[in-house]
């Protein structure tokens, strides 16, 4: 029975460099030596093989450069040494609900989530700091990222402070970059292959924004600089910057062209019609007739100014549904003026000027068989093509979105209660690109959550079309300072809720109360309105920290591999972590020996934690271990995981790995 160690490959998140050099050896076998300090790319065979004929490697080129840019790649590549702690008393429906809203430092956070989540993000939005000079910007720590956040958010001694990132620190820029860049490499890697990321920013850092997405997702995966137009700003004597940039790049723009992808928005001014024709089609059935009189009788009610105008020509009705009759004529004139004969009286119709849309009589007499063609009473006016208001409702989405920013603002007022939030982001703006990328069960993650708008776009735009999309938030939980006085409101209103002054905190209320909201302008949706809840922290597997001075007290304290205080459902969610397993996929438990067993993922992985295996209970616990087992049928291998310090002795041990082995159990490891 192999032990697992902090050090194992098992207890980490994945180890982006090992596999870096591993795609590279199997590409390319030659490129990649063993040197004095480890792996090392022989950078002159790079060149022959891309067919690079320079012999420098100092040569200027295209591209952004700044300070700390290699150790900002290097830092995206360090596996993390934390894990994620569940907290089902912070949760909402904990025992159905596939969302969640993690609590932590999102470097950290995107590094633990690569394993169960890597290429299976629909979509990523996240509305970073601007680097306006006063929000704050992460100081991350190469050496301990763990203990750099837990200083940060004041859960353990340290001389770590928050702060602002100003002009005048000399790094103003580079600053920023080094806080993004490792961040959108492992945001990458999440992204499905038809996957998109869009990234809210200010003209401050657009265009350095927009060079290092290049450099991570490469130029050719550059969609769109979309426009958030939110009203107009006094703020400027010489030009009122308005508006804000979301870029947007894809995972591979390519696959997008290759499978046809297209996305799509349901036009605005729509929902009118489609009530109403809802309520003629419970009134009239399929007579049709009567459900066209009553369409355009209620046309005629309308006034000039309603937003029905838009559309006023869908006014008549068959079995497909709602349709204007359209222009049946050739563009521009001069088209074939065959005959055409009325379904009806049997003779020719009247020919528009322009001649038919199509020179195919045949083609036509598929149109008119198919019931696609529209013909008057009789003969004497001009047939019309059915468009039909199904195939018309979406567009390709415009790269400007207008809203008046107030608006968010006073509506995230009125569902909290207070002004918590300075200029939150609108979660209908959020809901439309949630509409246009995704769909049915895609994944959409925002690791920069702030108030929780994306959680509240994904869950109304789940309510308004019937999906089951999932979201991830990820959000620092930044103290909330009661003195200061752009944060008391806040800072008083965690103290309303008996909650901790965090911004964390505040998201966490605001997908409660959204939630709340949309349940009841939504009373027939059924969908997932919860969210299950993680915190960051050090890893629950003790690292070996020999003391060199005590070393016989080192190894008593390290008898026990895992940290005090630290539950079974903790170590149970690191092992779903580490072995890259759905934070949400379901755990059944059972009672074996008097032990409680746990399955997780149908059998996948098979973990008794008990604090005490004697060697009379091995082979009972054993054997009920393999018949469960047999009765879940798992479709991959199994992965068994027991409490080192639980076997009564190395005896003990050995016996229950023989027994798993026996039936067909090999893979089985102890913490």
């Amino acid at each position: 029975m192999k032990k697992l160690t902090a050090n194992d490959p098992e207890t980490r998140s994945p180890d982006l460099v090992a596999e870096n050099i591993a795609r590279l050896k199997a590409l390319f076998p030659e490129l990649v030596t063993e040197g004095p300090k480890g792996a090392s790319v022989n950078v002159d065979v790079l060149k022959q093989l891309v067919g690079d004929k320079t012999v420098t490697d100092a040569d200027e080129k295209y591209g952004l450069n700044w300070h700390g840019k290699r150790r900002a790649r290097q830092l995206a590549l360090t596996p993390s040494t934390g894990t994620l702690r569940p907290c089902p008393e912070d949760s909402v429906d904990w025992d159905t609900t596939q969302n969640l809203m993690i609590e932590g430092d999102n470097l950290e956070v995107l590094k633990l989530l690569q394993k169960s989540y890597a290429g299976k993000v629909k979509l990523i939005y996240i509305d970073p700091p601007y680097n306006t000079g006063k929000d704050f910007v992460y100081p991350d720590d190469f050496k301990d990222n763990i203990r750099n956040y837990l200083e940060l958010t004041g859960q353990v001694e340290g001389g770590r402070r928050i702060s602002s990132n100003t002009e005048a620190s000399g790094r103003f820029h580079t600053d920023w970059l080094n806080m993004m860049y490792p961040r959108l490499k492992l945001a990458r890697d999440l992204l499905t292959q038809d996957g998109a990321i869009f990234v809210s920013c200010d003209e401050t850092e657009q265009a350095r924004l927009r060079l290092a997405m290049d450099d991570v997702f490469g130029g050719e995966n550059f969609i769109a600089d979309m426009i958030w137009a939110a009203g107009r700003k006094n703020d400027s004597r010489l030009v009122s910057v308005s508006h804000e940039y979301i870029v947007c790049y894809a995972r591979d723009a390519g696959f997008l062209t290759e499978q046809k992808i297209e996305w799509r928005q349901r036009k605005k001014g729509l929902e009118d019609i489609y009530a109403q024709y809802e309520k003629l089609k419970r009134e009239h059935g399929t007579n049709y007739a009567a459900m066209t009189a009553g369409l355009k009788e209620w046309y005629k009610g309308l006034a000039d100014s309603h937003p029905a105008k838009v559309h006023r020509h869908y006014n008549h009705v068959d079995a497909r549904g709602v349709f204007f009759p359209a222009d049946i004529s050739w563009p521009g004139g001069g088209g074939p003026k065959y005959a055409v004969l009325h379904p009806m009286t049997k003779r020719p119709v009247k020919i528009p000027a322009r001649g038919w849309i199509t020179p195919d009589p045949a083609k036509m007499q598929t149109w008119i068989k198919d019931d696609r063609v529209h013909f008057g009473d009789d003969e004497s006016k001009v047939p019309c093509l059915k468009a039909y208001l199904r195939d018309q409702e979406y567009q390709a989405p415009y790269s400007v979105f207008y809203q008046d920013g107030r608006a968010a603002t006073k509506r995230l007022r009125d569902l909290m209660g207070a002004d918590c939030f300075d200029f939150p982001k609108d979660e209908t703006v959020l809901q439309e690109i949630v509409e246009m990328v995704t769909s049915g069960s895609d994944v959409v993650i925002d690791f920069f959550a702030g108030s929780g708008t994306t959680g509240q776009a994904v869950m109304a735009q789940n309510a308004a079309d019937g999906g089951n999309r999932r979201y991830i938030l990820v959000q620092l939980p930044e103290p909330l300072d009661p003195e200061n006085t752009d944060q008391k409101v806040a800072a008083d209103f965690c103290d309303t809720l008996g909650k901790p002054r965090n911004i964390a905190e505040l998201t966490k209320e605001r997908l409660r109360r959204a939630a709340k909201k949309i349940r009841a302008e939504n009373p027939t949706f059924a969908g997932d309105l919860g969210f299950r809840v993680f915190k960051l922290d050090s890893s629950n597997i003790r690292a070996w920290e020999p003391d060199r001075d005590n070393l016989d007290q080192t190894l008593l304290d390290h008898a026990e591999h895992l940290k005090e205080g630290r539950t079974e459902q903790d170590i149970l969610y690191e092992l779903l972590l580490k072995l890259g397993l759905d934070l949400c996929v379901p755990i059944e438990t059972k009672t074996i020996a008097g032990k409680a067993v746990h399955s997780i993922g149908g059998g996948v992985l098979l973990a008794c934690l008990a604090t005490q295996i004697t060697r009379d209970e091995v082979e009972l616990l054993a054997q009920g271990i393999a018949a469960w087992h047999k009765a879940l049928a798992p479709a991959g291998d199994t992965t068994c995981v027991f409490r080192d310090s639980a076997f009564a002795d190395d005896v003990a041990k050995t016996n229950l790995a023989a027994i798993l082995n026996q039936h067909h159990l090999t893979n089985v490891r102890s913490l």
